[in-house]
């Protein structure tokens, strides 16, 4: 079923709306929350919390993409069971995603005192805007997705080592784009 007769279904408040959106992009959520807090559980969980924060979001929202307004939700549901899941412990999952990028993104307190984080993400996508396409991929389903290395080896037929390099030197670029344009890192 094409997204915006989902999208009918959920403006008409029809349960097969949920339905519907779990047989398009269940696969893709639940691959989302997995990639964030490694726990198939905890995905099944965060994946059904975001089916219904869309469905008490929609209307009044309106989305361009499901897809993307659907992973954005997941994202965000994801990240917050994975704090709530290890505020007082160390783990792998998003804990690995979050120190690769802490020497180049600001901690999020200093974000708030300088920059809200529209600013922030604005600032990220137009420096993204300067890297190749593929650049663009590699770094986005990796920081954004937490895809691990192994399936970014396979899609994008490069080694592990030189995966983590580019990686590296997209964080140092990105750090020297934030500092050129004043966010203190």
């Amino acid at each position: 079923m094409e997204d915006s007769k989902i999208i009918e279904l959920y403006q008409n408040r029809d349960e097969n709306a949920i339905r519907e959106t779990d047989c398009k992009y269940g696969a893709y959520s639940r691959s989302i929350s997995y990639n964030i807090i490694d726990s198939h559980e905890d995905a099944e969980e965060c994946v059904n919390d975001s089916y219904l924060s869309v469905w008490n979001t929609i209307p009044p929202e309106k989305p361009n993409s499901l897809k993307a307004y659907l992973g954005r939700i997941v994202r965000n549901v994801s990240l917050s069971r994975f704090r709530k899941n290890h505020a007082r412990k160390r783990d792998r999952g998003a804990d690995v995603l979050f120190s690769e990028l802490k020497d180049c993104i600001p901690a999020e307190n200093d974000v708030e005192k300088a920059l809200d984080r529209i600013m922030l993400g604005e600032l990220i996508s137009n420096w993204l805007d300067t890297e190749t396409e593929e650049n663009r991929c590699l770094f986005v389903r990796r920081y954004w997705y937490g895809e691990p290395y192994a399936e970014l080896n396979n899609t994008f037929h490069i080694s592990e080592k030189l995966l983590m390099n580019r990686l590296y030197q997209m964080r140092i670029r990105l750090k020297k784009y934030l500092e050129g344009k004043g966010v203190s890192v």
